[in-house]
């Protein structure tokens, strides 16, 4: 996203922007004014700090394009830990994320216009060359249609707009001759086919070479989308008719953007999730700002500020209100249904939304920006990064990181709107974290699972398109950069399109179809400037007042439920009580249960069971209440289950040349000390003889006090916990059987006990999946000596242990790169064995605490009128006894050739030189939506 302003493009024919364009745009016109309004919300920081955290910045990013440069290109992406390039068919599928890969070097694309930012002109002027040498657009590959829109069409439509502007200056790109454009424009024509509906939303993929249902094309049998992928085509669509005369490209993403919005339902104007392209019909009906909607409203307002047209403005304006009024609960942004908003659809976010604070800057709402970024900053600062998905309490939902850049979009916007120097901070804990726990030889790691610190072989390509730029754009003053960045606008890819634009070939027609739907209240729209002296009062403080109150949300372990609380306090009705802070005991909460309809049964095994009968409730608010609360008590109970019966678990290599950069996630066993309560166990490997550990020790001397390996089968895992501790070793790593068995994709188990006492165990144990225990076994055969790290999750890097100075060989080199080499996964799968049990199919087998704590769950769910409907729902704990697991869990965690497409070997010197390079540096979080 970017502050709208005037002034011109780069080229000589490019008209002057017309005055009215953007005046009334958004509050961002004057936001960057506001800057000086106030600055003492927290201690300035010096000119010579922001420098140094910019070189920083522009360090990090030398450090992941570099590698992958010499490791990857022409690939699409870079692997970071097997330093070679990611191709499209010649790695394992990883299913939707591939649909980004179309064999078009889609990371130096993508890295064009940052190039510029960064005041790279030299290597953007040879990257522009090695994009019209080498890459290929004509490629028989499926791809999508929104990333490839994004991230290629927009990645080219940015090159090129700040190639024009090098142009004019006179020193860059004087042979430039609208290459990338002309690239841009066969694109835009191979991603035609794809609106070939009947509504004028797009199919989701299209073949490059064959487009649409032809059977060579492999696609086109799709009937649903999303809401983002059909409804963020307007910017890139729209330049690219703007910059070549071609209207047809802005024609085919207004029909979608105009579907988009006929289909909105009326009485709450939010949208779904996704929808069918050729009936219109909403295939999911929750709503919110997050995954499969997000970068629709961002167009909404963007395409009004880029192209004038009031239309998008009005439409915007009516769904952010209906967004404030349903799914805003601040700080929180929750999904709700679309035909019933005061109804939350699920309990948890998503990361996707933090991007809307910064969208909100745009707007101009600066309160609920300020707290819903705070929240997220929060969240971050427990778990380094912002998982994929956390819950209302402020717990992982899904653990992955993959170095998403959109929070760190909304704290540039906020410091741009409100020129606080805590946002600087904020900044510098994220460059901070980047470095200490994602950053690897060949470039950045994602994060597999934010709380043991397991890596991901994976650097998408939106990692140097847009969090780089955000970061360099956080320190920089103007005169850093070598361009007005306040003449561009950002994609929801981060890429510059110029705002005049909106003059330049208006032959589109502006007719404002929004009336044809809905009578707005004007009331709702702000067609001027905001008031500074109203965005931003007289107190210096006023940003930091508002975020005070939420220093602590995330610590608390059993919060308050999510409510509207200002509508309560109007009301002056209690709030509904939420499935959090129910308590079986407390007659003031049954008495709300009957109020609401739901029946509270007690069962011969000590836990309740909750039914509801909708049409007992007192009223229909109460039974829409009592739906909602038979909902979360679902999702908690199922939540409960997950974080209790599934434990992830580290293996951390921490001795030459690794020090702590491969980080196995491990399977825990149901006997032995918990590395959750207990301190973590340290030694060197070594391998048992039987493997198998299945009898006594013959070779007793190797395995005395180190941590012995073991092979899975012939007996069960208790009795080789004992044979190895019998025989000195202080803990155990038992590694599966199964030939090829991959974190990849299994699901995470516990090792079981044999039926027996086991508390005569007093080692730890863990187990690895195949490939998880190859990448140890392959460093024995490399190294006589390697020592590892058991514990609940990873842990710091010994930076002394870095800088020692360390023998290296050829043969330590290659090693280094075969182990940075594995993918780190969290789930973990139970092959079927009288050994072990899962504990998602066989709960019996659970320790004691387990079975005590796992909650039982049946529901029917009709979507229909609140008073048809009924649940049931069975749990035995309280939120006392939720707070003393929560309070527990924190503590836990508060311990604790380039040409040629193939793979790549790197050099050994390049190798050793890359593990230095680091070491210098380092001296100075329902999976269908993500």
């Amino acid at each position: 996203m970017s502050e709208a302003g005037g002034g011109r493009g780069s080229g000589s024919s490019v008209p002057q922007r017309a005055p009215w364009s953007l005046v009334a745009a958004t509050a961002a016109l004057c936001l960057v004014s506001a800057t000086s309004v106030w600055t003492a919300g927290a201690a300035p920081m010096s000119r010579e700090e922001k420098q140094k955290l910019g070189n920083q910045v522009l360090e990090m990013f030398d450090h992941a394009y570099g590698n992958y440069m010499e490791h990857a290109y022409p690939a699409d992406e870079l692997m970071p830990l097997t330093c070679r390039g990611r191709v499209r068919g010649q790695e394992p599928s990883r299913g939707d994320v591939d649909d980004a890969l179309g064999k078009f070097s889609l990371t130096l694309i993508d890295s064009l216009d940052t190039l510029v930012v960064l005041n790279k002109t030299k290597e953007f002027e040879d990257a522009v060359r090695k994009v019209l040498r080498d890459v290929n657009l004509d490629n028989d590959v499926v791809v999508s249609v929104f990333e490839t829109n994004i991230r290629v069409l927009g990645g080219l439509l940015g090159g090129h707009s700040l190639a024009i502007m090098l142009k004019e200056k006179g020193e860059y790109m004087q042979w430039y001759s609208d290459e990338l454009l002309q690239m841009a424009k066969q694109l835009g024509y191979k991603l035609l086919p794809a609106f070939n509906t009947t509504s004028g939303l797009p199919y989701p993929r299209i073949n490059l070479k064959f487009g649409i249902r032809k059977p060579e094309a492999r696609t086109g049998t799709e009937t649903d989308t999303c809401t983002a992928c059909a409804g963020t085509l307007i910017l890139e669509f729209a330049a690219l008719s703007r910059f070549t005369g071609a209207t047809i490209f802005e024609e085919y993403a207004r029909k979608a953007l105009d579907f988009l919005w006929e289909k909105r339902q009326r009485s709450s104007n939010l949208v779904g999730v996704t929808i069918n392209i050729h009936t219109g019909d909403w295939v999911r009906k929750d709503s919110g700002v997050g995954a499969g909607i997000d970068s629709y409203y961002e167009y909404l307002l963007k395409a009004y500020v880029l192209l004038g047209d009031d239309s998008f403005l009005e439409r915007f304006n009516t769904h952010y209100d209906a967004i404030m009024r349903y799914i805003s609960q601040p700080p929180l942004l929750l999904d709700v249904h679309i035909h019933k908003p005061m109804l939350n659809a699920r309990t948890w976010m998503d990361a996707l939304l933090a991007f809307f604070p910064g969208l909100q800057v745009l707007k101009g709402d600066i309160r609920p920006a300020i707290e819903t970024h705070e929240m997220l900053y929060q969240v971050i600062k427990k778990h380094n990064f912002l998982p994929e998905a956390f819950t209302t309490d402020f717990r992982v939902h899904w653990a992955q990181h993959p170095l998403r850049p959109e929070f760190a979009e909304s704290t540039y916007f906020l410091y741009k709107a409100t020129g606080d120097p805590y946002y600087l901070e904020v900044g510098k804990t994220l460059i901070e974290n980047l470095n200490k726990y994602a950053r690897v030889p060949c470039g950045f790691a994602a994060m597999k699972d934010v709380r043991t610190g397991s890596h991901e072989d994976r650097m998408d390509s939106f990692f140097l398109a847009e969090m780089f730029k955000y970061l360099y754009l956080l320190f920089a003053d103007k005169e850093d950069i070598i361009f007005d960045i306040e003449d561009y606008i950002f994609t929801t890819e981060a890429h510059l399109l110029p705002l005049w634009l909106s003059t330049t070939n208006q032959r589109v027609s502006k007719k404002n179809t929004t009336s044809e739907y809905t009578e707005l209240d004007d009331s709702n729209f702000d067609w001027t400037c905001p008031n500074t002296q109203i965005l931003f009062p007289n107190d210096p403080l006023y940003a930091q007042s508002i975020r005070e109150p939420l220093k602590n949300v995330v610590d608390k372990s059993c919060p308050r439920g999510i409510i509207r609380v200002e509508e309560s306090l109007r009301s002056g009705a209690k709030p509904p009580l939420r499935a959090r802070d129910f308590m079986a005991t407390n007659p003031e909460h049954l008495e709300i249960l009957k109020k609401m309809g739901v029946s509270l049964i007690h069962l011969k095994d000590g836990r309740v069971q909750l039914v509801q009968h909708a049409i007992q409730a007192a009223s229909s608010i109460d039974a829409e209440d009592g739906l909602r609360f038979m909902q979360e008590m679902i999702e908690l109970s199922s939540q409960q289950q997950k974080e209790q019966q599934l434990p992830p678990r580290a293996v951390q290599i921490i001795s030459h040349p690794f020090f702590g950069r491969v980080v196995l996630t491990a399977g825990p066993a149901q006997f032995g000390p918990d590395l959750s309560k207990h301190k973590e166990t340290r030694g060197f490997v070594a391998s048992s003889k039987p493997y198998n550990g299945c009898s006594e020790l013959t070779n007793p001397e190797a395995v005395m006090g180190k941590i012995a390996l073991i092979q899975r089968g012939q007996c069960m895992f208790a009795e080789k916990a004992r044979n190895i501790q019998n025989a000195g070793a202080i803990g155990g790593i038992v590694i599966d059987d199964n030939e090829g068995s991959s974190s990849d994709t299994a699901p995470l188990f516990q090792m079981a006990g044999d039926g027996k006492d086991t508390d005569d165990i007093k080692i730890p144990m863990l187990f690895l999946f195949s490939k998880e225990g190859s990448i140890i076994l392959d460093a024995i055969r490399e190294y006589e000596e390697v020592e590892v790290l058991l514990s609940d999750k990873a842990k710091d890097r010994d930076p002394e242990m870095e800088n020692e100075e360390q023998p290296s060989s050829e043969n330590d080199s290659q090693s280094a790169e075969q182990i940075a080499s594995r993918s780190q996964e969290i789930d973990l799968v139970d092959q079927e064995s009288p050994e072990e049990s899962s504990v998602n199919s066989h709960p019996e087998s659970l320790s004691p605490v387990d079975t005590d704590s796992a909650a039982s769950v049946s529901s029917s769910e009709q979507d229909s009128n609140p008073t048809e409907n009924h649940e049931t729902t069975s749990l035995d704990g309280e939120c006392t006894d939720l707070d003393n697991q929560l309070q527990e869990q924190s503590e836990t965690e508060e311990d604790s050739n380039p040409n040629v497409w193939g793979k790549k070997v790197q050099p050994i010197d390049s190798i050793l030189a890359d593990w230095n390079e680091d070491i210098e540096a380092f001296e100075m979080m329902d999976k269908d939506e993500l």
